[in-house]
């Protein structure tokens, strides 16, 4: 009787649900093959519209296509590329060419999210300030990077500081502006319920309005890491001696048609790479928005 009395239906069918769920869990982590099948199929998609590019760049090379408005008459081959692409690998200036280019960049593009990311959450917030700084920065935002060279020779004595310089403009107004676009576009909602339950103004700052604006400030740091870079040959058109810009500049100037391709395909793999690594940065510090997606 006292067997019979301690059973119960609903108990015995959660006894058995427990006992099935570490099968179920360990089931569930592992990726279906459908789900395995549409990720080659993402990537594969990728490769083959590279592929494609190179086959019609071959092929318009090959037969020196000519267009009119567009023509291949002088436009190297892949092959070539590829040669120009070896010598330089093996030369010992690449990692010069290397390191001033990834400073140059880096050291502007830091500066520019410190202040990009501490003057969008202030103006998002501050309607004052908002009307002070945002006329003079709204003012200098279309002026082209190659522009600023002139006065950055006059403000700066050291090539290198202008060189960063030119990185940092490029880099600033896409941070600066997704910021703001992020704080401004907070739900008013949140920052109540946060008001609410006793949060003071620092807190709400920190725990509401920046996590709600991360996805667009980290979408901000992609944009101006890629911006970055195409300030790049600008920036060392200045003066140097070292840089894959200077390296493309050079190029130009001595008429090496192959190597200049070499130094722009550098200079976007290395954006590409760079804004991928600010992408998957900010993915990893924000778990919550990768959920939502």
């Amino acid at each position: 009787m006292a067997l019979s009395s301690s059973y119960s239906p609903a108990a015995d069918r959660v006894r058995q649900d427990n006992a099935a769920s570490p099968t179920l869990s360990a089931s569930s982590a592992l990726p279906s093959l459908d789900a395995v099948l549409r990720q080659w199929l993402h990537y594969g998609l990728r490769l083959a519209s590279v592929a494609v590019c190179l086959l019609l760049w071959q092929w318009a090379s090959t037969v020196h296509l000519n267009l009119g408005l567009i023509t291949f008459q002088n436009v190297p081959s892949p092959k070539e590329v590829l040669q120009a692409a070896w010598t330089l690998a093996q030369s010992p200036k690449l990692l010069s060419h290397l390191s001033a280019s990834l400073y140059r960049v880096f050291a502007g593009f830091v500066v520019a999210a410190l202040a990009g990311i501490v003057l969008g959450m202030l103006i998002g917030r501050m309607r004052w300030l908002a009307d002070v700084l945002l006329p003079p920065l709204e003012l200098l935002r279309p002026i082209p990077a190659v522009a600023w060279i002139p006065l950055s020779i006059l403000m700066f004595p050291s090539s290198e500081i202008s060189m960063i310089y030119i990185t940092f403009i490029g880099a600033l107004f896409p941070i600066l502006l997704n910021t703001i676009h992020g704080v401004e576009g907070v739900d008013a909602r949140l920052i109540a319920s946060a008001r609410s339950l006793g949060s003071g103004r620092r807190a709400i700052f920190i725990e509401v309005i920046l996590p709600a604006a991360a996805p667009s400030i980290v979408t901000g740091l992609s944009i101006g890491m890629g911006t970055a870079w195409f300030c790049l040959v600008t920036a060392e058109m200045i003066a140097g001696q070292f840089g894959i810009g200077y390296y493309t500049w050079a190029s130009y100037t001595i008429q090496n048609y192959a190597d200049i391709i070499v130094g722009m395909l550098f200079i976007g793999v290395m954006g590409m790479g760079s804004s991928a690594l600010i992408k998957k940065l900010g993915g990893l510090l924000m778990p919550w928005y990768l959920l939502q997606r």
